[in-house]
Parts: structure tokens; C-alpha cells; sequence
């Protein structure tokens, strides 16, 4: 075995659950409380010690992220209608996309947002365009 090699074999047993890959939920909300800590002491000093420590972190909780939260893609009308669920609006309430009858039409599929309403809607509700697309 090489020096290198030898020397990470003695201070695995320390450093094991930061540096190994999250499975469980527990495991990696450890992982984000150590992020979190790690970017109150590196801050956005990108010469700092320990950032590539917190770029390694980063890296493992993304992995996670990706494996375990996968985002289920959502229709344009789907998405429209739980913005409109969450923040508790009617149809009546969506004036800048146009009448309660066009409202209607687009929330039943007959007709699509335009541009305009795309960047009404963003605006509105401050995501991206793209949601609705």
C-alpha cells in the first residue's frame, strides 16, 4: 500500500461520514448541517483551506438531491393551477392573463399561454418562465 494510501486508511475512521456518499435521510441532512458550517468559515473565499473540502460536500449532497428528490415534470396548466392553489386565488383573481372565460379555456387546456401571460404569471409569482412552457 503507498503513503498516501496508508495515511487516508488512519484518518478514515474520523473523517468517514463526512466524505462518504449519503443513503439514508439522517445521513444527509449531517451532511448539509456540514455544508452549512463549512460556508459560515469559507464563506465565498475560494483560496480558503477548506474549500475544496465544502466543494467535495456540496458535490456529495447534490448527488443525493438528484437521487432522492427527483422532480417530476408538470404541465404548463398543472403548474398554473397549483400556484393558484397555493396562494389561495380564483380565476377571477388572474386578470392579467385575461378574462374569466380565457382564464377558463387555459385552465381546461383549449388554449395555451402566450408570451405576454408567460411573463405576467413569472412576475406574478416569481418563478421562472420556464415553468410555464
Amino acid at each position: 500500500m503507498n503513503k498516501q494510501l496508508e495515511n487516508i486508511v488512519k484518518v478514515w475512521p474520523t473523517i468517514k461520514a463526512i466524505f462518504s456518499v449519503p443513503h439514508t435521510e439522517s445521513e444527509y441532512q449531517a451532511l448539509v448541517e456540514t455544508l452549512d458550517n463549512l460556508v459560515d468559515e469559507v464563506g465565498n473565499n475560494q483560496n480558503h483551506e477548506l474549500a475544496p473540502v465544502m466543494e467535495t460536500i456540496g458535490n456529495l449532497i447534490e448527488n443525493y438531491e438528484n437521487r432522492e428528490y427527483k422532480i417530476k415534470e408538470a404541465f404548463p396548466i398543472d403548474v398554473l393551477k397549483y400556484l393558484m392553489q397555493e396562494h389561495g386565488l380564483k380565476q377571477s383573481d388572474l386578470k392579467e392573463i385575461g378574462s374569466q372565460g380565457v382564464v377558463s379555456e387555459i385552465l381546461t387546456g383549449k388554449r395555451t399561454l402566450n408570451i405576454e401571460q408567460i411573463k405576467k404569471m413569472s412576475s406574478r409569482f416569481q418563478v421562472s418562465p420556464l415553468v410555464f412552457i
